[in-house]
C-alpha cells in the first residue's frame, strides 16, 4: 500500500503511524475517493492532512484553539478546513461519508453524546473509526492510572520533574492541548456497548501496541524505532485484554 501520506503528519512513533494505517484503511475500503470526512479531535492536524494528501475533503475540528492554529499554520491543501468547535454542536443530518474519532473518548463525561452525534451526522452505510486505549491494559494500569492518583495527592512533582529531565512532555504529536487527562477507561466489552448502543455495528477490531509505552522501557523504545515496530507486531498475536489499546471501525447500518 501506498504511504505516501507519511510525509504530510508528524508521526514518527511505530504506534501513531500502525494507527494512521489502520484509519486510512477502514476509509478506503468505502470506495469513495472525494469522501468527506470529518475528524472529531483533530488536534494538531496529522491524521486530517493525511487523508487530505490522499484526496479525502476533510473537516478538523477540536475545542482546544492552540491545535486547531497549529493545524491551521501547516494545511496546504484546499480540500481540508479546521474549525474551533464542539462536534456536539452540529446541526446537520447525514452529512458525512467517514468520521474519525482518535483517542477522544477517553477524554469525555459523556461520551456516549458524541458518539450519538456522529451517528446522526453520519450518512447511512458510512463508516466511524474510533480508537481508544485499553483502559484496562498495561498502559493505563501501569502508567495512565498510578500518575493519575499521584497526581491528585500533589505527590507527582519530583516524577514529572525527572520526566521533563528525560525529554519528557504533557503534549503528544496528536495534540496541544496541556489537559490530557483520561476520564474513561475502555474495555474491550464496554467500546463495544457504546458504540452499539447509539446504533452503530462493528466492521473491525484491531490491536495498538502492548508495553513499549510503558516506563522505563519506553526510554530505549523512543530511541530505537526496531522495539516500536516488534512491539506492535507481538500486540497483534496477543488477547486484546492484554494490548494497550484499540482501533476499531464501525457503520451506520443503511436500514
Amino acid at each position: 500500500m501506498d504511504k505516501s501520506y507519511y510525509s504530510h503528519t508528524t508521526y514518527k512513533d511505530a504506534e501513531d503511524l500502525k494507527r494512521l494505517d489502520f484509519i486510512v484503511d477502514s476509509i478506503k475500503k468505502l470506495g469513495l475517493p472525494n469522501a468527506k470526512i470529518l475528524d472529531v479531535g483533530c488536534g494538531n492536524g496529522n491524521i486530517s492532512m493525511a487523508l487530505g494528501s490522499i484526496g479525502f475533503n476533510v473537516v478538523g475540528v477540536d475545542i482546544d484553539e492552540t491545535s486547531i492554529q497549529n493545524a491551521t499554520k501547516k494545511n496546504t491543501f484546499s480540500n481540508i478546513q479546521f474549525k474551533i468547535i464542539d462536534a456536539n454542536s452540529f446541526t446537520m443530518n447525514d452529512e458525512f461519508d467517514a468520521v474519525v474519532c482518535s483517542e477522544v473518548l477517553e477524554h469525555l463525561e459523556v461520551p456516549s453524546d458524541l458518539v450519538g452525534s456522529i451517528f446522526r451526522i453520519l450518512k447511512p452505510g458510512g463508516v466511524l473509526v474510533a480508537t481508544v486505549p485499553n483502559g484496562h491494559g498495561p498502559r493505563e494500569v501501569l502508567i495512565t492510572k498510578p500518575m493519575q492518583w499521584l497526581h491528585k495527592r500533589e505527590y507527582d512533582g519530583p516524577l514529572l520533574a525527572l520526566k521533563k529531565i528525560m525529554g519528557y512532555s504533557n503534549t503528544t504529536r496528536q495534540s496541544s492541548n496541556p489537559d490530557l487527562t483520561h476520564i474513561q477507561f475502555f474495555s474491550v466489552s464496554s467500546i463495544q456497548k457504546l458504540m452499539s448502543d447509539r446504533g452503530f455495528k462493528l466492521l473491525k477490531f484491531d490491536n495498538a501496541d502492548f508495553i513499549e509505552k510503558i516506563f522505563p522501557y519506553s526510554f530505549l523504545t523512543r530511541r530505537i524505532y526496531f522495539l516500536q515496530k516488534l512491539d506492535c507486531s507481538v500486540a497483534n498475536y496477543i488477547p486484546k485484554f492484554c494490548t494497550s489499546g484499540f482501533y476499531t471501525s464501525w457503520t451506520k447500518p443503511k436500514n
